[in-house]
C-alpha cells in the first residue's frame, strides 16, 4: 500500500451506525475495478430494492488522486447503462475506511495491505470472492482489450449478484448495536 502520511491516522468508525449503509471497493489504482464495482453494485440495490438507501465508493492501494477511469471501463459501463464518465480515483484512505460498513478487495494483497495498515477494519475487509465462499483474486484488466475487461466485469457482476446475501449479513452484523 501506498504510504501517506494521512494513512497513519487512526480510523473513527463513530458515525456509521444509522447512516445509509456503504460499502468500499478497493483495487490497484482505482481506475478500473472496483470503479466497475461500485456502480454495478449501486444499480444493483437499486434493482433489488433493498431497502433505504446504500452508497458505494472506490479507492485504491496504489492510486493517483484524481485519474479518471480507464477509457474501456468508461465505455464498457456506459454500454452497460452505467457511468463512469465523473471518476476520479483516489487512495484508500482512514475516512474512506472509517465510513465504510465492509470493504470489498479484488486481490489477497489490496485485503492484506489494508489489514496491516488499519488494523481497526478487521472484520469488516474481504475478498470479493470471499462472498461466494471461495478465495479467488479477479484479473486486472488495465491495458487489455474490451473483450478482458467484459470478462472482468462479467465476474465482478456475477460476485455481487451471487454474494449479495452474505453482503447483507455482514453490513447488518456490522450495523448492530453492541449489546
Amino acid at each position: 500500500m501506498c504510504v501517506r502520511e494521512a494513512s497513519r491516522t487512526h480510523i473513527q468508525f463513530s458515525g456509521r451506525l444509522g447512516l445509509m449503509p456503504n460499502i468500499l471497493f478497493v483495487c490497484t489504482a482505482n481506475i478500473c475495478r472496483s470503479p466497475m464495482a461500485g456502480v454495478m453494485f449501486e444499480r444493483l440495490v437499486r434493482n433489488k430494492k433493498l431497502s433505504g438507501s446504500w452508497t458505494a465508493a472506490s479507492a485504491g492501494t496504489w492510486a493517483q488522486d484524481g485519474n479518471r477511469a480507464s477509457a474501456n471501463g468508461r465505455e464498457l459501463m456506459s454500454n452497460w447503462g452505467m457511468d463512469l464518465g465523473k471518476h476520479r480515483s483516489r487512495v484508500v484512505n482512514p475516512g474512506l475506511l472509517g465510513a465504510a460498513d465492509l470493504v470489498l478487495t479484488m486481490e489477497k494483497s489490496h485485503k492484506e495491505a489494508i489489514l496491516a495498515e488499519f488494523k481497526e477494519t478487521a472484520g469488516r475487509v474481504f475478498l470479493l470472492s470471499e462472498m461466494v465462499g471461495e478465495d479467488r483474486e479477479i484479473r486486472d484488466p488495465y491495458g487489455g482489450s474490451m473483450q478482458e475487461y467484459h470478462e472482468t466485469a462479467m465476474e465482478i457482476a456475477a460476485y455481487l449478484e451471487n454474494g449479495l446475501p452474505k453482503i447483507l449479513e455482514l453490513v447488518e452484523r456490522g450495523r448492530r448495536p453492541p449489546g
